[in-house]
C-alpha cells in the first residue's frame, strides 16, 4: 500500500498505517523527499508487520534514516571541556576508565561504538591485552560492539576497512570474549538494507552506552564526527546515513590508516579509492548515546585539526534554531556541543 502526500514537517510524525509513503517536506531549511516505513499496516482488516522502523530521507543524493519518534530535540549548547593529557597511552587509559565507570554504573550489557583510525588505538591495545588474560572477562562478556562508519562498496577484508584494523589491534581473544560484534556491512549490493539491519539491532539492544568518537578536519576550518560531512543535510533525528564520498574524507581515511600503522597494499588502496559512499551513524546516534568519549591525538600528522578543533571549542551555537541548524550543517563537528555528558581527551599538540 503506497500513497503520495504533500505534508508539512510537523505533520510528518502523525502519519501512520502506510507501509511506504512518499513524502515531500515543505520546510524552509529542509526540503527533500522522504519514505516513511510503518511497522504495522492494515489491509482489508488484516495486519502486516514491516520490519523497518525507519523513515528514509533523500536530499541532494544524501540518504538519511530516521526513527519515528514524537520527541522534539532541545538545542542546548553545553560546550566542550577538553582534558589535556601528556601522552597517547594516557589518553587510552582515560578512555578505558570511562568504560570501567559505565560498567560500574549499570547492570547487564554495555553497548559501545568503536572509533577507527589513530584516535583509539591505545584503548584498543589495552583492551587487547586484557583479553589475553582473564582479568576483565566478566566485563568483556557484557560488550556489544558496533562500528560507527565505513566506506562502501568495500570488501570486508580490505586493509582499509575499520573491521580489519580493529581485528589487527584488538586481537582474536577480544572478539571471542565479547558478547557481540556488529559492523556496518560494505560488501553487499544492498547497503541500505544492510544498514537498516545494523540499526535495528542497535535499537533492540537499547542504543549506545558509550560513543567513542574522534574529530576529522574538513575545508574552511570545519570538521566531521563519525563520517558526517559538511552540507550533507544531517538533522538531529537522523540516526544514520549513506552519503556520496568526498575527496577530503577519502584522503583523510587513507592517510589515517597509513599513519596508524595498518598493513596496507596497493590493491586494497585502489579498491578503497573506488568507494562511492560513506556509511555513518548520524547526529541522533550521537545525541542519544548515554556518554560521548572523544579523543584527538594525531595533530602532528593531521595539523589541520589544530584549527578545526579550536573552532569547535570556540563556536557557540545560536539560540535561533534555524541558525543553529545551519551552523551544524556547515560544521558537523559542532554536534558534540549538544551532548550533556561528553569527555574530550586530547594531547598538547593541539596547542590548547
Amino acid at each position: 500500500m503506497v500513497g503520495v502526500l504533500k505534508i508539512s514537517y510537523n505533520q510528518l510524525r502523525k502519519v501512520s498505517n502506510f507501509a511506504a509513503v512518499n513524502l515531500v517536506l515543505n520546510n524552509d531549511h529542509y526540503k527533500s523527499s522522504c519514505i516513511f516505513y510503518s511497522k504495522k499496516i492494515r489491509i482489508n482488516n488484516n495486519t502486516m508487520t514491516i520490519n523497518s522502523k525507519f523513515m528514509r530521507y533523500e536530499d541532494s543524493n544524501n540518504i538519511w534514516l530516521s526513527q519515528n519518534s514524537e520527541q522534539e530535540f532541545n538545542f542546548t549548547d553545553y560546550g566542550v571541556t577538553s582534558t589535556v593529557l601528556s601522552t597517547e597511552p594516557e589518553v587510552g587509559q582515560a578512555m578505558l576508565n570511562e568504560l570501567y565507570s559505565t560498567a560500574k554504573s549499570k547492570e547487564g550489557d554495555i553497548n559501545i561504538a568503536l572509533l577507527g583510525g589513530r584516535g583509539a588505538q591505545e584503548l584498543h591495545r589495552l583492551l587487547g591485552e586484557l583479553a589475553k588474560s582473564s582479568q576483565q572477562d566478566e566485563l568483556l562478556a557484557r560488550l556489544n560492539v558496533f562500528t560507527q562508519d565505513a566506506l562502501a562498496p568495500l570488501s570486508m577484508d580490505n586493509s582499509f576497512s575499520f573491521v580489519r584494523d580493529f581485528e589487527r589491534i584488538l586481537g582474536d581473544a577480544f572478539f571471542k570474549k565479547i558478547k557481540s560484534f556488529t559492523p556496518m556491512r560494505t560488501d553487499t549490493k544492498d547497503i541500505e538494507s544492510a544498514l537498516i539491519e545494523y540499526l535495528t539491532k542497535l535499537e533492540e539492544l537499547g542504543g549506545l552506552d558509550i560513543f567513542f568518537i574522534g574529530h576529522g578536519p574538513e575545508e574552511n576550518q570545519a570538521s566531521h564526527l563519525a563520517y558526517i560531512k559538511p552540507f550533507s543535510g544531517a538533522q538531529s533525528h537522523h540516526i544514520a546515513g549513506i552519503i556520496p564520498i568526498s575527496s577530503t574524507i577519502l584522503e583523510h581515511h587513507i592517510s589515517k590508516f597509513k599513519a596508524g600503522g595498518s598493513l596496507v597494499n596497493e590493491t586494497d588502496e585502489k579498491e578503497c579509492r573506488s568507494a562511492e559512499y560513506i556509511l555513518t551513524l548520524g547526529p541522533a546516534a550521537i545525541l542519544q548515546a548515554k556518554k560521548i568519549v572523544q579523543s584527538v591525538v594525531d595533530a602532528d600528522s593531521a595539523p589541520a585539526k589544530i584549527k578545526t578543533y579550536a573552532n569547535v571549542l570556540k563556536t557557540q551555537l545560536s539560540s535561533n534554531k534555524d541558525e543553529a541548524v545551519s551552523q551544524l550543517n556547515s560544521n558537523p563537528g559542532l554536534w558534540i556541543r549538544l551532548h550533556p555528558n561528553t569527555k574530550s581527551f586530547v594531547l598538547p599538540n593541539l596547542g590548547l
